[in-house]
């Protein structure tokens, strides 16, 4: 099954310093039939105006990714990190315990990111956070970025307290790639930018455009071509049960 979910019909929320869509339901937005994925409970794509951020706020027992695709986020928090991630790179925040941060946009433009949130399995863990690159180049396929998978320890992923992966990979225009998938799990897949046609075992093509989102279940192969402006894929694979038992 492959649910397209446009990204024209996806929520908002409109306020001076943010413009924000919700692929589920956060914060007015709700949706019962759009709660989560698996274990993917948030999907934000943001943008931050200049001089602008999130104020320092509690989280606990998340896992939350931010995947910036323009711009740059400077992040601090209560354990003493801080850093900056900038277009190119992504951050994993696990909230674990408790972790009070602030996530500020201090660029001349504006920012934009993906924020996504990972429900755990392994609970009380310490707090920590982190940042890393995700592949520049076209013709690698999907690299794993972050990860709490068995077997992806050794692949310089940064680490999740949740059985989910993040994957990213950038399409020249055209260009074809197939990604075997555990048709147990659920997975979800959204275009950061550019647009691709995909399959799954049935065969039937449809398009994703940018930064739609693809609900994807019971498939073992996802083939994706891109279209003529290639694509950025972002992809997050998880556990299909929405809490660990």
């Amino acid at each position: 099954m492959i649910e397209i979910r446009p990204f024209a019909e996806l929520g908002q929320a409109r306020f001076d310093w943010l413009q924000a869509r919700h692929h589920f339901s956060f914060g007015h937005y709700r949706d019962a039939d759009r709660m989560g994925w698996g274990r993917l409970r948030v999907w934000n794509d943001d943008e931050i105006a200049p001089g602008t951020g999130f104020d320092p706020h509690p989280h606990r027992e998340m896992e939350i990714v931010t995947y910036v695709r323009s711009g740059a986020i400077s992040h601090r928090d209560d354990l003493g990190n801080q850093g900056r991630t900038a277009a190119g790179q992504v951050q994993v925040m696990s909230a674990g315990r408790g972790i009070v941060h602030a996530e500020y946009n201090l660029e001349p433009e504006t920012t934009r990111l993906f924020q996504i949130w990972i429900r755990p399995d392994r609970h009380g863990a310490e707090p920590a956070w982190g940042t890393r690159r995700f592949p520049a180049a076209a013709g690698r396929g999907f690299s794993v970025i972050a990860s709490g998978r068995a077997g992806d320890a050794g692949a310089g992923a940064l680490p999740l307290n949740a059985d989910a992966a993040v994957l990213a990979a950038r399409l020249a225009p055209g260009e074809r790639v197939r990604l075997e998938l555990d048709p147990a799990r659920a997975a979800y897949l959204v275009a950061a930018e550019g647009g691709a046609t995909l399959r799954g075992a049935a065969g039937a093509e449809q398009r994703l455009g940018p930064r739609d989102g693809a609900a994807i279940a019971g498939e073992a192969l996802l083939d994706l071509t891109a279209g003529p402006e290639g694509a950025e894929l972002v992809l997050v694979d998880t556990c299909a049960e929405a809490e660990a038992a």
